[in-house]
């Protein structure tokens, strides 16, 4: 790579584990204070900055663990391996999760970012073959990266960061319209239902509804591990045999039945099928088909509404550690009808959102394709940026 230079990340700046000492990790004591707490599952789905957090340590816990600040490249090294996030405020994770820091004098955050990923497929092999796939301290400290003279990781940073703020705006754009469309509705059907007709969801909305697709046929997947928690389409999908699983199309919403998928807010609607094309995915989905008189999205809205999430979770049964939603309960939702004025206003809404909704996600899709397919070229020094 020419004037490229190989290092350990512990040259160019501090490497270390994150800290959690206290067993059992989720002691109730620990939790409930002003100090966020970062887990792999959040690093996983933060595409590339972590802007939210689940917990919060409170006194206690940060005296058990460490508060890294804003600015600290966040690295799994367990479950998930080498899944990469940059902090944007200063928070606590636990020892599954490494602490980047960089020494700005000699490597650029976003250009650290930017060669983890390209070496997260060698990174992940290296964590493979334990009982549980992980990578030690010790291990990671050993690998050696190549990093060009501080100017060009400068500009090569500058050319990714640019399609990932593409990105992140996009993505912002369309968790804005969700949000909206989640204040009307709670507004419409749940503020005011004790003034207006009060129904079963199920009279508003089918549940697993009858799907075919023949086994063998090759079709979309979507695995539970794929589901965004705050935005309405998954993260990636792939053709894949079907033997057995829930079934779906276009329009349909899916919810997580098993916790703790439910509780961290698992669901999507469907639309990155081909038309008359069934998908299929994991059997822990409920499948969610709006009636004809609303608009399909709005199935998709009542599955982020608090008052509804709550109720599904006191529906669920089975073991503590496997529970998941009972459906024949779930369906006896309470819901209020507005006036037939409001049903048709709320529709032409989502009607308008959804377009704006799915042109962003295929503008986001072909961003991180050109992203990816640079990013290699520019990492290996292939293609060169001027500086």
């Amino acid at each position: 790579m020419g004037e490229w230079k190989e290092c350990r990340l512990g040259d160019v700046g501090l490497l270390q584990r994150g800290r959690s000492r206290h067993r059992p990790r989720y002691a109730f004591h620990l939790y409930g204070g002003k100090y966020p707490f970062i887990q792999t599952g959040e690093i996983r789905e933060a595409r590339k900055y972590i802007r939210k957090y689940n917990q919060t340590y409170n006194e206690a816990g940060l005296e058990q663990s460490k508060l890294w600040p804003a600015g600290t490249l966040c690295i799994t090294i367990a479950a998930n391996i080498a899944e990469l996030a940059i902090l944007t405020f200063d928070a606590c994770f636990p020892d599954s999760v490494l602490g980047f820091v960089p020494n700005q004098e000699k490597v650029n955050l976003d250009f650290a970012y930017y060669t983890l990923t390209y070496f997260q497929k060698e990174l992940k092999h290296i964590g493979e073959g334990s009982v549980q796939d992980n990578i030690n301290l010790g291990t990671f400290e050993d690998v050696l990266f190549p990093f060009p003279s501080l100017s060009e990781q400068r500009a090569i940073a500058l050319v990714l960061s640019s399609l990932d703020d593409k990105i992140d705006l996009l993505h912002r754009q369309n968790k804005t319209l969700e949000a909206m469309a989640e204040t009307l509705f709670r507004q419409w059907f749940v503020e005011e239902a004790d003034k207006r007709e009060v129904r079963q969801i199920s009279d508003l909305v089918e549940f697993n509804p009858v799907r075919t697709l023949s086994k063998g046929t090759i079709a979309s997947y979507l695995e539970m591990a794929n589901v965004n928690t705050d935005v309405f389409h998954p993260i990636e999908w792939y053709d894949r045999e079907y033997n057995s699983g829930t079934k779906f199309i276009n329009g349909d919403t899916l919810l997580a039945r098993i916790t703790p998928c439910l509780e961290n807010g698992k669901s999507t609607y469907v639309t990155f099928l081909k038309e008359g094309q069934v998908g299929w995915g994991s059997t822990e989905f409920i499948v969610m088909r709006s009636e004809n008189i609303l608009h399909p999205l709005f199935s998709y809205i009542l599955s982020k509404n608090t008052g509804f999430r709550d109720y599904a979770e006191g529906c669920l049964e089975g073991s503590s550690g496997r529970q998941r939603v009972n459906v024949d309960h779930l369906i006896n939702f309470e819901i209020g009808i507005p006036d037939q004025s409001i049903i048709v206003l709320f529709n032409r809404i989502l009607s308008g959102f959804e377009p704006k909704l799915q042109y962003n996600f295929k503008q986001i899709r072909t961003l991180e394709k050109l992203r990816d397919t640079l990013l290699p070229k520019l990492m290996s020094g292939e293609v060169r940026v001027e500086v």
